[in-house]
């Protein structure tokens, strides 16, 4: 069997299903019969004009925002949900997120996502210049620009299921980007793999930078909660997370008016650049895995915000290439990717979802097979070139 594919949205093409739905796929290929594809525009308040693509492999489902720079919102394996309890009321349409406004936080007041990209021309905390003006918004603009192409597509032998978006950040007179995403998952899989495209459109040289800010909090991170890395570096963003330092990888129970914490790390890989990460929770019952090439994204966040269930008790492992300080002080550093006249720079990201206890063990194992026996070098303050003043 050949396969089949189906484009959503096309706004070149004028093409657009407000409503789309596949419930039934075993015409296109057997191995999919329990699996299922749904679009649809979501209506009132701030989710007003959302396009969300959920995709369901038969034992595990995860849902697309289109509109919001193809995030995942959500996850679920059965009745859990993987992601955060946000208290902005989600998912949030970019129209509703003034990324100009003076502060360079408006960002935040979209934040909401099971994953969301920092970038692409910046991806770090806001940045201004010896006039104190805005020049780069909190995490930048992509995660707030909406596709103007998506399209689903099943394999007819396997029945895997392709989601492609693609989405540009432009600016006349200034940089000219296309990320076109590409997400993938089987029938049965517990979790998908991400393959992003950044293009150069222009006839220039051009800088990007990319950050996956991937956030769980309740039910999955708890009291006891533990992220497992193979750390070769680690080191407090500021004062405030220095004061963690000896429990930067350990979660406690919520608390009103937890101050975050941010840790910056350089981890081991294999010989072919090859790493992961852990998160799981108290019990080790439950987790999830990042896979990932540290010659792509060479940079590890850990962000730490375990406040108050009301306010957003979440954590945020972020891959990416720099770390999230200020876009000038990480150009500064050289933590910026060039990419020239019209060509392409790819990423890819794998998230594993472990629903038992043995899944997470194997997981852990994984983990510390890259490190070895080679202890982290643990910084107890913020260190020059690494941390912005």
């Amino acid at each position: 069997m050949s396969g089949k594919s189906w484009t959503i949205l096309d706004v070149e093409a004028k093409s657009h299903a407000p409503d789309f739905t596949l419930s039934d796929l075993s015409e296109v290929s057997r191995a999919a019969r329990d699996c299922s594809i749904k679009y649809e525009t979501l209506r009132g308040g701030l989710s007003d004009g959302v396009g969300m693509l959920r995709v369901d492999n038969g034992q595990f489902a995860f849902a697309v925002l289109p509109t919001r720079g193809m995030s995942l919102w959500k996850a679920w394996s059965g009745d859990f949900e993987w992601g955060w309890k946000s208290p902005v009321r989600g998912p949030v349409h970019p129209a509703f997120v003034d990324m100009g406004e003076p502060s360079g936080l408006g960002w935040l007041d979209g934040f909401d996502e099971l994953l969301v990209r920092c970038g692409l021309e910046s991806n770090g905390a806001p940045d201004f210049d010896e006039n104190g003006k805005l020049t780069y918004p909190l995490h930048g603009r992509i995660g707030n620009r909406p596709a103007h192409k998506l399209q689903v597509a099943v394999d007819g032998d396997s029945g895997e299921i392709t989601v492609r978006g693609v989405v540009e950040e432009t600016r006349f007179h200034f940089q000219k980007l296309r990320l076109t995403s590409t997400i993938k998952t089987l029938p049965g899989e517990s979790g998908l793999r991400i393959h992003d495209v950044v293009e150069n459109l222009s006839a220039s040289p051009a800088q990007a930078q990319l950050l996956y800010h991937v956030n769980f909090g309740d039910p999955l991170l708890d009291a006891g909660s533990q992220v497992v890395v193979p750390a070769k570096t680690i080191v407090p963003r500021n004062g405030r997370a220095a004061e963690g330092i000896d429990t930067w990888d350990s979660y406690r129970a919520p608390a009103a008016g937890f101050e975050e914490q941010v840790y910056f790390l350089e981890l081991f890989a294999d010989s072919s650049g090859q790493t992961r990460t852990l998160l799981k929770n108290a019990h080790a019952t439950r987790g999830v895995s990042l896979l990932y090439n540290k010659k792509q994204l060479p940079c590890f966040t850990v962000w730490k915000n375990t406040t108050a269930l009301a306010d957003g008790y979440v954590t945020g492992l972020e891959p990416g290439t720099n770390f999230p300080n200020p876009r000038t002080y990480e150009t500064e550093q050289q933590r910026v990717v060039p990419i020239s006249a019209g060509t392409k720079i790819g990423f890819e990201l794998q998230l594993q979802f472990h629903t038992d206890s043995a899944s997470v063990q194997r997981a852990e194992k994984a983990v510390a097979a890259l490190a070895g026996d080679r202890e982290p070098q643990i910084f107890n303050k913020p260190q020059k070139g690494w941390c912005a003043p």
